[in-house]
């Protein structure tokens, strides 16, 4: 089954206990970003202590029903330029609850080569995210099948990655 709009929306405001996500890509090509994308070109960066916006009071109030939002994102050095700009929405995004980690494979094998974008919900959902290589989305997919390898996915995921603030240490991000 593929997934837009509001069944697609429904699902963040629907989980049970957790949504997560494994982000494989350097690049995502999101046009609602194309002009924040301008801006951190031309030097602007924001507050990290004063930024909110819709996503960052969502995740407010994800956690204080007590759910739990996170992701892990796959990255090499040298990061691209859009994982810097990404990395800049991180940090308010980690602040307002969101556990945010990141699995660096710079020289080492990445064991979740292969392994496509999903989102997970309540460890019993799994949605398939759909791109071009440019990292343009092509789509959304319900997974039809056993969940068992996404549980698998992410618990590589997280054994093999690191916080986002501990990964940033000493970066200028």
């Amino acid at each position: 089954m593929l997934l837009a709009g509001e069944a697609w929306q429904q699902r963040f405001r629907d989980f049970g206990s957790e949504a997560w996500r494994l982000e494989t890509m350097p690049a995502y090509n999101v046009p609602q970003e194309e002009d924040e994308i301008s801006a951190f070109l031309a030097g602007e960066r924001i507050n990290p202590h004063t930024h909110s916006n819709d996503y960052t009071e969502d995740l407010r109030r994800v956690r204080g029903e007590g759910k739990s939002k996170g992701r892990v994102h796959i990255v090499t050095r040298p990061l691209s330029t859009y994982l810097q700009y990404e990395f800049m929405y991180y940090r308010p995004h980690v602040w307002a609850g969101e556990d945010i980690r990141i699995m660096d494979v710079t020289g080492r094998d990445n064991p979740l080569a292969g392994v496509q974008d999903f989102w997970m919900f309540d460890k019993k959902e799994v949605v398939l995210m759909h791109y071009e290589t440019d990292g343009t989305q092509i789509g959304r997919e319900v997974y039809e099948g056993d969940v068992t390898p996404y549980l698998g996915y992410q618990r590589i995921a997280l054994a093999e990655s690191v916080p986002f603030e501990e990964y940033v240490k000493g970066l200028d991000v």
